[in-house]
């Protein structure tokens, strides 16, 4: 089991879970994150963390279509390992639902 990132970070980019991640396995894009799934070692610390419920462990039904998302762009994008302020459009975008098609950025962050 592994963890992953949903739709529900894009656009907010809350970042309490990459504080707690003991193997630093997040990976930060232009406007989501994303955990990488063979370096997660399936502690669950990040998940409660989330102050929107953007993550979810890889045996949730809705983790399905983001499981290859996270694969993908966290062999792309820098890792992040530390708190930073979530986006601007955080809170005019945290209740939004399906975001991927329209909002997801394949470019990468800043990282650390």
């Amino acid at each position: 089991m592994t963890f992953v990132v949903t739709d529900i970070c894009i656009m907010c980019k809350y970042t309490d879970c990459v504080e707690v991640c003991p193997v630093d396995c997040f990976y930060e894009g232009e406007n989501t994150l994303v955990i990488h799934p063979d370096e997660c070692i399936d502690c669950g610390v990040c998940e409660p963390e989330c102050p929107i419920e953007a993550i979810l462990p890889d045996t949730d039904p809705k983790a399905d279509q983001f499981l290859e998302v996270n694969r993908q762009y966290s062999e792309k994008w820098p890792v992040i390992t530390q708190k930073k302020n979530p986006l601007p459009s955080a809170d005019e975008f945290k209740d939004k639902k399906d975001k991927m098609d329209q909002y997801f950025s394949p470019n990468p962050g800043e990282g650390d």
